[in-house]
């Protein structure tokens, strides 16, 4: 199975973003790229893991009943 290969604006497009965000990743070396040419293209696996990778999940609270006021 191949990875999709994503521009830059089907990248920003999946992320929520503008394409600069993107961009900026890729300028700072944050997230791996393929180089085509003078075109970039994200895997769209890549991307997955990205999100994945920095993903918050919630904390969980402790329920307020039971305790001594």
């Amino acid at each position: 199975m191949t990875d999709l290969l994503l521009t830059v604006d089907q990248a920003a497009e999946r992320l929520g973003t503008t394409a600069r965000f993107p961009r900026r990743l890729i300028a700072e070396r944050r997230i791996a790229f393929v180089k085509i040419g003078s075109h970039v293209r994200i895997p769209e696996s890549v991307l997955v893991a990205y999100i994945e990778g920095h993903t918050v999940q919630p904390l969980r609270r402790r329920s307020r009943l039971g305790r001594a006021a």
